[in-house]
């Protein structure tokens, strides 16, 4: 690997001008880096990917939340002692104005990465950008409805001897594991923070996207331990899954040529401009 590092400046324009004296070779090196895509889609592995991942999400809620209603024998056996303790005081929460709120979170969250096509850059790729929220949906949602179906954990509020039976006994009842209402809340907004920060590297502050994404996160996992509908392990497990989903999909499609070029603001002899590093590898 052999690293070569020129550098230019900016002067008196808003335009990047090269030193005349910087070979032509190099020039071309640069624009050709500029213009490199952020995200690389292979169609043939990543259309299929998605369309197998949001198919089985799909199938798999139909199938976690059209299941038989719980005998009443079954709800009579159930027994807080047998809950570990760090989820145990749980199972006396139960609120419907809570569990209403998540809702609110859960399905307001899904269309917020339209919001990116406000961005000239980002709507370019729309169908790119699109693509990879889906698959990273799918992810998620494929993982949330596989974990349901083997684990069969029951809701706090099963436990709940305060509740009406008819409300112990639902099917969905059993899909306490893990929380998807903050895994999708998470898989949503940390995409968004990623791929905006991806697309604007130089930006300050990013930690701010990623913190109110983390925090509409937890709020949405605190409703729903509020409302009796996970413990707190669920909804643990489901934040750091839908966090990972959200983050982890674009990332792996970032194009690696990206990071050869680095352009970085400089000043220099009472002249603000701009450095820039170009790493070529050895052929």
């Amino acid at each position: 690997m052999q690293k070569l590092l020129l550098s230019f400046f900016l002067l008196q324009t808003v335009q990047l001008h090269l030193f005349s004296q910087v070979p032509d070779s190099f020039n071309h090196a640069v624009a050709k880096q500029i213009s490199q895509p952020v995200y690389k889609i292979r169609p043939w592995i990543d259309i299929p990917a998605t369309l197998v991942g949001d198919g089985l999400s799909l199938n798999g809620m139909r199938i976690i939340y059209g299941r038989d209603t719980i005998p009443q024998s079954e709800i009579l056996t159930l027994d807080k002692n047998n809950i570990n303790r760090f989820d145990r005081p749980i199972a006396n929460n139960y609120s419907e104005k809570a569990k209403s709120a998540s809702d609110l979170f859960f399905y307001g969250s899904m269309p917020l990465p339209l919001f990116l096509l406000i961005d000239p850059a980002i709507r370019k790729d729309g169908l790119k950008v699109g693509l990879l929220y889906l698959q990273a949906m799918g992810v998620t949602g494929t993982i949330y409805t596989t974990s349901a179906m083997l684990a069969n954990r029951y809701r706090p509020y099963t436990y709940n001897t305060e509740l009406p039976m008819s409300t112990r006994q639902r099917g969905g009842a059993r899909n306490s594991f893990f929380a998807g209402h903050p895994a999708v809340v998470a898989t949503s907004t940390f995409f968004m923070a990623k791929v905006y920060s991806d697309y604007h590297p130089n930006m300050k502050h990013k930690w701010i996207l990623f913190g109110l994404a983390g925090t509409i996160t937890a709020t949405t996992g605190y409703l729903r331990l509020k409302a009796g509908q996970h413990f707190t392990t669920d909804v643990i497990t489901g934040m750091l899954l839908g966090t990972a989903s959200g983050i982890l999909i674009p990332h792996i499609h970032k194009n690696k040529n990206l990071q050869r070029l680095a352009v970085m603001p400089n000043y220099q002899n009472g002249q603000a401009g701009f450095a820039a590093s170009f790493k070529l590898n050895k052929d």
